[in-house]
């Protein structure tokens, strides 16, 4: 499973307990060791047997998948037994033996290693998660220096901060409890908490986070909450929680399991002991039950569910969507509502100057404007300063160099330019006036960020800086909208005005704003609690607990935190929104085929165990019949690889079907 680094870097090297968490190897655990094992000795075995090698060259190699693929499963299901409890691993395992006890010992392998495949993913998927979920404390500081007597400075552990601690954090630190500003200026990067974009101004009275990482000035941080109540520990806590409770169809999967199990034990037992208690032939009533246990075991019935999921989760791949289990590509289909994050999923998650409005009076044009901006800019490294400097060199403007640069955190930049006397300032920093302060209030009320541009201390002009839509996101919104039924809900940290705008530009009417991540994870579960199915598409830390709480969730993947990655139950790895509606339309063929194979398997089951129960099914015919529904069961499922299963979507064919007729 992929990871990526959190969203926003600052120049300063992050500390060593913000580096992303170690994940598990695939051959550090030993499920995945056992199924390689098993897989890589059936692998051999077959071909040799095809060939017509000697038996007992092959059936060592058998030996070995059966023995390395089954004994956990075996031991598994005995344990299971002594509860009582009969479990269709258990019913595999006696499958596999009945049908080595007939001559069918490619069969048995085979379902053994379909079983133990299965196994070792389920047991990578959930140590990943794990691992990640353990690596977001790693994001909070192990020590911090907390202030005695308001001067002397010790260093502590975080977890020994207690409420009405006073710290110090340092330029580029990384602040290590939930607190309130004291003291000090600086502008703050709480993406990995709100996802919002910019770094945020703070000042005496803010309030701060543990884990979000500190800009250019010093802060004196009074301690709000213990380390075990931080907002960083309660994403974990309830990325937990959300996890253990997820998907709610493995109950009916169980309950199915339990009953055919036992069903077929039952069945087996009765179909050997009743015949032979009416004087049959032992031979022929042990040949009648081991018939009857190959029939009816479930092989074509497994294969069913698995060729079109895994075929569709293939064809995903092929277009830049990576779902992690089989078991979420059909939940992928099932979804009816569609929580959207903003920065990052609708919008690029990177700051661009969107407008350069010179001030009636000023005499400077844009570029002249933009030009002397971008070279008081230059030095900085504000994300704002970038996106300034990245506007002016797409315009091919020459950027002079400037002189005695300084920055003042939350305020802005000043610099001489030419001999001239530059500043960018944030407008609430400035004395009022009329022409600045009504072009700032036209920008923010269309969502922009603005920014003062001032030449000898005068007002020149504004700047406006705001996050850019995705290409595909209004055509993304529509698609979703006409999939679910309803438009999708728009979940976000960000300020309601930018939130409202961005909103209106993609048509979605229901916005919620300024969330902590709690806060998007209520509002999923308020979805949830009126029966919908929500999928969740994010790309942040702060985006977890929503992603683990909803009935799927998906993650950007390019820009994505590491625990939105491995929290989410899919993930777009080359970041192309437009995707999402589409494998939404591929799981929704991938179930429609899987209900297909069921019926096929079922009619193929039904067929053969009345032929051998009421009549007499020979025991080569009966392999035939059950090797037959299991291929064309598995053929069926492959179709979902073709090109046209990711490009035709169910109302296209509907309408072909209504032209055709």
């Amino acid at each position: 499973m992929p990871s990526a680094v959190m969203q926003h870097k600052e120049p300063v090297p992050a500390p060593q307990s913000a580096r992303p968490p170690r994940r598990t190897r695939v051959l550090a655990l030993a499920e995945a060791r056992w199924a390689a094992v098993a897989t890589a000795a059936f692998l051999v075995a077959l071909p040799l047997q095809l060939a017509s090698v000697p038996a007992w060259i092959w059936g060592p190699l058998y030996a070995v998948s059966y023995v390395t693929g089954g004994w956990e499963p075996a031991w598994a299901g005995l344990q299971a037994l002594r509860g009582k409890t009969l479990d269709v691993d258990l019913l595999m395992i006696v499958a596999a033996i009945g049908a080595v006890s007939i001559g069918q010992v490619m069969d048995g392998a085979l379902l053994i290693v379909i079983f133990a495949t299965s196994g070792a993913l389920e047991a990578l998927a959930t140590a990943r998660t794990q691992d990640s979920v353990r690596g977001l404390l790693d994001l909070a500081p192990s020590t911090a220096t907390r202030l005695r007597d308001g001067t002397d400075e010790e260093t502590v552990p975080t977890a020994h901060l207690v409420t009405g601690d006073t710290v110090l954090v340092r330029p580029g630190e990384r602040i290590g409890a939930d607190g309130r500003v004291l003291a000090g200026h600086s502008d703050v990067d709480q993406a990995t908490i709100t996802g919002e974009s910019l770094p945020t101004a703070k000042q005496p009275g803010d309030a701060v986070f543990a884990g979000t990482l500190n800009g250019t000035g010093a802060l004196r941080v009074e301690v709000e909450r213990d380390a075990s109540d931080s907002v960083i520990a309660r994403i974990v806590a309830m990325v937990e929680e959300a996890s253990e409770t997820k998907a709610p169809t493995q109950l009916f999967i169980e309950k199915v399991e339990q009953r055919y199990s036992l069903g077929l034990v039952v069945a087996t037992l009765a179909v050997f002991g009743i015949p032979l208690a009416f004087g049959s032939d032992l031979t022929d009533s042990l040949l009648r039950a081991m018939t009857f246990m190959i029939v009816a075991s479930p092989c074509a019935v497994v294969l069913a569910t698995m060729p079109p999921l895994l075929s569709a989760i293939a064809n995903a791949g092929r277009h830049g969507v990576l779902v992690k289990s089989a078991v979420v590509m059909e939940r992928l289909g099932q979804v009816d509502t569609v929580a959207l994050d903003k920065t990052g999923t609708l919008t690029e998650g990177t700051p661009r100057v969107t407008a350069v409005r010179p001030l009636t009076g000023s005499g400077l044009s844009e570029d002249a404007l933009l030009t002397l901006a971008a070279a008081a800019e230059h030095p900085s490294e504000h994300p704002l300063a970038r996106a300034v400097v990245d506007a002016a060199q797409k315009r091919g403007l020459r950027i002079p160099a400037a002189e005695n640069f300084t920055s003042a955190p939350g305020v802005g930049v000043a610099a001489t330019v030419e001999g001239t006397a530059v500043s960018v300032s944030a407008p609430g920093r400035l004395p009022a006036h009329a022409d600045v302060r009504a072009a700032v209030s036209a920008l923010e009320e269309g969502g922009h960020t603005t920014a003062v541009v001032l030449i000898d201390d005068r007002p020149m002009g504004v700047l406006g800086i705001a996050d850019r839509l995705r290409p595909d996101a209004s055509a993304t919104v529509c698609a979703l909208t006409a999939l679910t039924g309803s438009a999708p809900l728009l979940m976000t940290g960000d300020n309601p005005r930018a939130a409202a705008r961005l909103a209106a530009e993609v048509g979605i009417t229901d916005v919620r704003a300024g969330l902590l991540p709690q806060d998007k994870a209520a509002a999923v579960r308020e979805k949830e609690a009126a029966g919908r199915k929500v999928l969740v598409i994010g790309d942040g830390v702060n985006d977890a607990p929503a992603l683990a709480a909803a009935h799927t969730g998906i993650a950007m993947g390019r820009a994505g935190s590491d625990l939105a990655l491995e929290t989410a139950d899919a993930v777009i790895v080359r970041d192309e929104l437009a995707t999402v509606p589409q494998v939404i339309r591929l799981s929704r063929r991938a179930r429609g085929l899987v209900v297909q194979n069921l019926a096929i398997a079922g009619l193929f089951i039904s067929v053969l165990v009345v032929w051998d129960l009421a009549g007499h099914l020979p025991l080569p015919l009966g392999v035939l019949g059950h090797e037959g529904s299991t291929v064309v069961v598995g053929l069926n499922g492959l179709r979902l690889l073709r090109e046209s299963a990711w490009t035709r979507s169910p109302a296209g064919r509907r309408r072909a079907g209504r032209a055709t007729l």
